[in-house]
Parts: C-alpha cells; structure tokens; sequence
C-alpha cells in the first residue's frame, strides 16, 4: 500500500507539502495503477441493529477524498472515476454493530508522553460507551502496554461516568502512562481473561507499533476482538491526520514563552532569548509557535539542516542580528541538528525505552556554543533560556483542543462497537475519518521546506533561506504549490529589519 500512497504524494503538490516528499525518491505517479487502498479492517458482518439515536448513520462507502488539490477541470473529473478515486472512510455512528455493545466490556490504554487533552479522550470515549450504547463495563489499564500484562502490579480501573465526570478539567491521564514494549501475548492473553472486546489505544508512532503487533496476534489466535486508536503526538507528526490533539494547546503555551524570552532579550544590551521546543522528528510546534507570536528571529527545525560555525553559520547571522538590532530570539525544536548530537557526545548515541535515539539536550548545548561564541569575540550577551516542555506537557487541553479531542473518543467508540479494527480515528478535510494502522507506522509528517508554510516562517522571522557552508540545503529556492506552473515562487530572504 505505501509505494502507491508515495506515487499519489509524489503527483501531489498539496501532499508534497505537507508530507515533505517533495524532493524526489519517489517513483513516477502513474495513475492507471497508484491509488492507494485506505481500506479499514472489519471483524465481521454487523448484524446487530444499533440502539444509539443517531441523526444520521454514516454508510461504509462513504468517503472524503485523498488529495483535493487539482490543477485542471479535466484532472478533477479523472479523480471521481472509481478505479482513481481515493479516500478515507468516514467516521460516526452506524445503524448496525458487529457487538452487542451490553455484552462487551472495552478498555482503554494510554500510552508514550503526556499531552493535553489525554483526560478529554478518555472521558469522551467512556461516556459515549456507557450512555449511547450500554457497554457493561470499561476498564481502564494504568501506567501504558505495562498495566496490560498479568504480572503488572497495578490492576486495572472500572471506569464509569463517576469516576470520569471531572477528569476532563485537568492535565495528564487518570491513568497514567508510560514507554516502551511489552510482551505481545501476555497482552492479548490479558484481553481475553477479561473478555475484551474492543480495545482503545491512545498514543502516538510507538504505541501504533504496538498496537500493530496486538492486533496482529489477536488475529493469529482468530479472536473477535477490535482495536482502535486515538493519536496521540504533542508533534502533530502522524501522517493522514491533519491534526492531533493537545497541539494546538501546545504551541499556544510555547508562543507564550516565546513572547516572553522576547521580553528578556530587549531588556538587556545584546539579549539573547533562547527557547527550546518539542519535537523529535518534526518542527511543527515551533514553526506554528513563532508565526503565532512572531516575536523570533531564528527558528531552528529538524527538517532544515544548519551548521554553527564557518561564514554562514548560525553563530555568525545571530552576531549580524544583535550588530543591527542589539537583542535576538532563537527557537529551537530537540531533535534539531543530529550532527551536533555527534560532535556533543563524541558519536555516542543511546536509546531510550521506546527506542528512540537519545539526542543531546540541544538547549543547553546552544547556549554554551553561543556563550563561547561572543565571549572570545569580546562581545558581552545576556542569554535567557527558556525550556517549557514539561510546562506544556502537562496542561489541561485548551477549549478548541478539548472540543477536538472529545469528538475523536466519540468517533472512536463507534468505531469499535461497529467492529472496526486495526485503525485510528483521523481529521481530514473537516471530516473525522477511518484510518488504517498501517498506513500511519510507515511513515510520519514532515514540515516540506519548499513549502509556502515554511516560506511564511521565513518571512516572520527574517532568518536566512540557509545557514550551510556547503551547499548542504533543503530548500530548492522554488516554491513547490504548483511546480509545474510558469509562476514560481522565489524564497523569502534574511531581512534585517525583523522585530
């Protein structure tokens, strides 16, 4: 499946930009044959007529499209051909059920960082099991994949309306989390002792892996058991979701403290405001944190490679910014510049419980590059770093991001009466939709530098297009919203009169 999605992306100006393929290795779009198959697992037939008053039930053939961007009359009407149409089944209640939803206790698993919103899903998911379709019991496993396994120490939790009413107001999970694997069949065997019939799965890239290996060995055993789940990233990187909960929250708390660093640098001569940001792999809160704010100079991202020293590096354009303006503000997402965690840690790279590679603190490493930097050039700085992480980690959900993330744990609750499987509950288009697992744990969303979105950061922070020394760039120079057009879109360059 994932060769055709690259071949839709690749023909995809749209796509490319928002998944960040634009740069080639992709093999050539050929539409008689790339159409990618999002087709969601079902348990079995659904037999059972629902008893949840719904307005209107939502059919299976029910679709909202792939990719909506067009550049012809003629290429719009090619995409509503069946044997070239793709898109994602929708989510939302159906008329009939795979389960007698009364004779099928659930659970529910929070997995991987905290992130607001993590409370909202759950209550959405447990309200919407005990009212609209009379679940007898819901379970909720503590402290992640952990609390699923027999020898956990910590038993479950019988969630009820009750015991839910409030957690909605506050951070974090009712029930806790944790990383890392766990043993696949002891899991499973965990499910079928408490007669589980579907299970709900919050978390992100690693906990859909495991998700993945759940669903594969209830498959092996051939038990009726459904797995759904709610994506969970602070990062905004799944791929196929335009959006995850708490983000928003997230980069509305870190342009707040951008604003302040910012507020610290003007006050002192030569003031250097230094942020750091989540995000591993991705640059999404910080580049959406500082159009936000629109108070930094330099936005430093995992996808746009960078050098520190030499003619063109990022010491030298922050020495030009405080030669013209006398005060700068940098922010920097952690999984910025692997080769900095190299040169930091003599190339030794550890990883962490879910096995992800444990880069340097690059925060405080940046500023004692930067330190080092001025003081043997004999300027003196007032550097202020600022790391809200775990500030933003752990803050309830704001109001927009609390209506989103209670609308995907009611989505994901007639997902799983219905006998959906192996999937999560997606956005796209202004539709809530039904995503297959494993299109999500092949790849992940990536900030497209040649895109306009990364051309308005550029233009809000005045920071140049590039601060390599050998050419060693991301950015094409062109705009890539319609490559095929006459009309190109040169990138904005470094202007120094930026905040």
């Amino acid at each position: 499946m994932w060769r055709a999605i690259n071949c839709v992306v690749a023909a995809s100006p749209n796509l490319r930009a928002m998944f960040g393929v634009g740069r080639g290795g992709y093999a050539e779009f050929d539409e008689e044959k790339c159409v990618p198959d999002f087709t969601v697992q079902q348990l079995g037939p659904r037999k059972v007529p629902s008893t949840y008053q719904a307005h209107c039930y939502v059919p299976d053939v029910a679709r909202t499209m792939f990719d909506t961007t067009v550049r012809s009359c003629e290429e719009a009407a090619a995409r509503c051909v069946p044997e070239h149409f793709s898109g994602f089944e929708l989510a939302g209640a159906r008329s009939h059920l795979y389960f007698d939803p009364t004779r099928s206790p659930c659970g529910i698993v929070t997995c991987g960082g905290l992130c607001p919103g993590l409370n909202n899903v759950i209550r959405a998911i447990v309200m919407q099991l005990h009212h609209s379709y009379g679940v007898p019991r819901i379970y909720g496993f503590r402290y992640g994949f952990a609390g699923l396994i027999p020898a956990s120490p910590y038993e479950p939790m019988v969630l009820d309306p009750a015991t839910i009413s409030s957690i909605h107001h506050y951070g974090g999970s009712i029930l806790s989390s944790s990383r890392g694997p766990q043993p696949i069949g002891a899991m499973v065997d965990t499910l079928e002792r408490l007669n589980i019939r579907a299970l709900f799965c919050v978390g992100g890239d690693g906990t859909f892996r495991g998700t993945m290996g759940i669903c594969d060995e209830i498959a092996k055993r051939g038990l009726s058991i459904g797995v759904v789940a709610v994506p969970k990233t602070i990062d905004n990187d799944i791929p196929f979701t335009s959006r995850t909960f708490g983000f928003e929250t997230a980069y509305s708390i870190a342009a707040s403290a951008i604003g302040g660093a910012h507020v610290e640098a003007e006050g002192a001569l030569n003031g250097i405001g230094l942020v750091k940001l989540m995000g591993r792999h991705a640059g999404f809160i910080a580049a959406h944190a500082a159009l936000a704010c629109r108070d930094a100079n330099f936005v430093l991202i995992p996808e746009v490679p960078f050098d520190l020293d030499g003619p063109n590096g990022l010491l030298i354009h922050i020495e030009k910014r405080l030669h013209a303006r006398r005060h700068a503000v940098i922010v920097v997402a952690e999984g910025v510049g692997e080769h900095l965690s190299d040169e930091a840690e003599g190339g030794q790279r550890e990883k962490d419980a879910s096995g992800n590679v444990r880069m340097v603190d690059i925060g405080p490493y940046l500023k004692q590059r930067i330190e080092r930097h001025f003081k043997a050039r004999g300027l003196p700085i007032s550097l202020k770093y600022i790391d809200p992480s775990y500030l933003i980690r752990s803050a309830p959900a704001n109001p927009n991001d609390s209506l989103f993330a209670g609308i995907l744990g009611q989505m994901a609750a007639h997902a799983a009466v219905a006998g959906k499987t192996a999937m999560f509950v997606g956005y796209w288009n202004n539709q809530f939709t039904h995503v297959p697992l494993s299109a999500a744990v092949s790849n992940s969303k990536r900030i497209d530098p040649n895109s306009n979105f990364w051309q308005s950061v550029l233009e809000c922070t005045g920071q140049p297009t590039s601060m390599t020394n050998d050419g060693r760039d991301a950015l094409s120079g062109v705009c890539t919203l319609f490559p095929d057009s006459t009309t190109q879109i040169p990138i904005a360059h470094s202007r120094a009169d930026t905040v």
